[in-house]
Formats: structure tokens, sequence, C-alpha cells
């Protein structure tokens, strides 16, 4: 007869293959009118093995993937259904939700929010914005705390990502202003020593307390950086798959997988597969470390 342990054993072992083989299955051009059409956001090959997810939480990092996401109103803007993957309850001094509308929805400034601003970046469909500036995939939005006029249009079956944070202000330096463009206005860098190409959504005017990076990888590249810094960060892989170091794990990701990393988690990435890795990243800046939630003088 076989023993528990060994039936427990081989469970985990398969468990472990299907998980990672899950990375490399699904087509990156397909995977979040994936996530949309299956209100249970699991995958086809999890459907026999009920509890299975490739989702992790630690101390110093998360990794959420499409089949762990649970949904509710978005914050600010109601029907909109959106999954929180990154909120203060894990440590970080942002929110990151990945959001999508059944109908189409008009929305005001950040709504209901007080001294919160918000970013959004459109990943599928459409957002129009103040004097009618249309957002598709590559748009994006900065919209300062306390900004109550402009309006919002987001379309049916739009997906976008948003990123909240409450605004840090800085003596001499004024409100942000908002901010509506897209990925391709944004000059592209390669920063010194890397080979990846990265564009900075925002000014890197001191009165931004966060920017917001798109990062592309072409497969077999990866940062030449092994990072450690005070710095969090909130991700989403848009399209690709890799591997990122967090911590002393190395963890195999494919698009539609976040992670949040917490001050000076070890990180590090590497791209794998047959096309563009890309991410988009939240990077808290022009803020003094010793004052992280607090206003700077």
């Amino acid at each position: 007869m076989v023993s528990t342990e060994l039936r427990a054993l081989v469970w985990v072992l398969v468990f472990a293959i299907i998980g990672y083989a899950t990375v490399f299955a699904a087509a990156d051009a397909t995977v979040y009118e994936q996530i949309r059409a299956s209100r249970s956001r699991s995958w086809s090959f999890f459907s026999s093995l009920p509890g299975a997810t490739r989702s992790v939480v630690r101390d110093n990092y998360a990794l959420v993937t499409p089949e762990s996401h649970v949904y509710a109103d978005l914050p600010g803007w109601p029907r909109i259904a959106a999954a929180c993957l990154i909120s203060p309850a894990m440590g970080s001094h942002f929110s990151m939700y990945l959001a999508f509308s059944s109908s189409e929805v008009e929305v005001k400034g950040c709504g209901s929010l007080q001294d919160v601003e918000r970013f959004i970046y459109v990943i599928e469909g459409e957002v129009v914005g103040p004097n009618d500036k249309r957002l598709q995939p590559g748009g994006f939005a900065y919209i300062p705390a306390g900004e109550s006029d402009a309006i919002f249009s987001i379309k049916e079956s739009s997906v976008f990502l948003v990123y909240d944070r409450q605004y840090q202000s800085m003596a001499g330096e004024g409100v942000p202003p908002l901010i509506v463009d897209h990925q391709d206005n944004i000059q592209v860098e390669v920063p010194d020593g890397e080979v990846f190409r990265l564009r900075r959504l925002l000014p890197m005017s001191k009165s931004f307390d966060f920017n917001i990076h798109v990062m592309d990888f072409d497969p077999g590249e990866f940062l030449n950086v092994k990072e450690v810094h005070y710095n969090q960060h909130g991700l989403l892989l848009l399209t690709g798959m890799g591997v990122y170091r967090l911590g002393d794990d190395y963890i195999p990701v494919t698009a539609g997988d976040a992670i949040y990393m917490a001050p000076f988690v070890p990180q590090w990435f590497g791209a794998l597969g047959k096309e563009i890795s890309r991410y988009i990243i939240y990077k808290d800046t022009n803020r003094n470390p010793l004052f992280p939630s607090a206003t700077c003088v």
C-alpha cells in the first residue's frame, strides 16, 4: 500500500510540474482576453486541480497570478470591476488594480477619493479623456490629487491598470498637472550598463512622488544590476515571459502576472521565449527615504 507521505509527495510534484508548465502555455496576445472572458479567473489546465495557484505571498514580495484574482468595485469609480493586486495590507504605500469595464462608464477626476492621486494605463479597449483625447492600448493618464473636473469615459470591454497613492507633497513644489498621453510619445532610453529599453511615463519633476516605467527586453536579455534599494515596486508583465528573482527565489512569470516588491528585496529579471517581454512598473521617487510616508520639507 502506498504511504500517505508518498501520495502527498506525488501530488506536490504534479502541482509543481503543471504550475511551471502553465507559465509558457498561454499566448500573450490573448491573456487579458482570457482573464476578462472567464469570470472564474481559472486557467483551463487548472480545472481538474482544485486549489492550484502560482500565487505566493512572502514578507518582502508577492506574486499574484490571474487564477487568484478576486473582483470588487474600483474605489472612487463605481460600476468598474477591479482586482486589487497590491495594497497597504502588504506593507506598500500604494495600491494597484487590474480593472475591467463590462459597459461604458463615465467617471470624474479621482471620484470620491480624498488626497489620492491616480494613474491609469490602458491595456485593451479605449478610454476617452478630457478634450476628447482617446487612450488606446499604451495610453495613460495621471490624475492629480484633488482633481475633480476631468471626465473620463471608459468604453465597454476595456482593460486598464490603476495605481493609487496618497499624494506626498514637497515644500516649494506645486501639485503635478493632469497628464493624458501615450507611451509612443515618450523618449526611449537605454540606461548605462543595461540593454533593455526604458520609457519614463511621468516627468522627472520633484512635484511627482512616483514614476511609472515601461521596460522592454528582447528574448535572452536580462538586468545587469541585481538591485537592492529602498524603493517599492508594483509590476504587471504585459507581454512575454521570463524569470524573476525575488529574494532567494527564482520564479517563472508570464503575461498577466503581478509582482509587489518591498523595500530592499533583492530583485532581477531575465527574459525568455520568442518575443519581447514588456512590463510596467511603479517606483516611488523624489522623496526622502527617512520619511517615506510623510510630507517632505
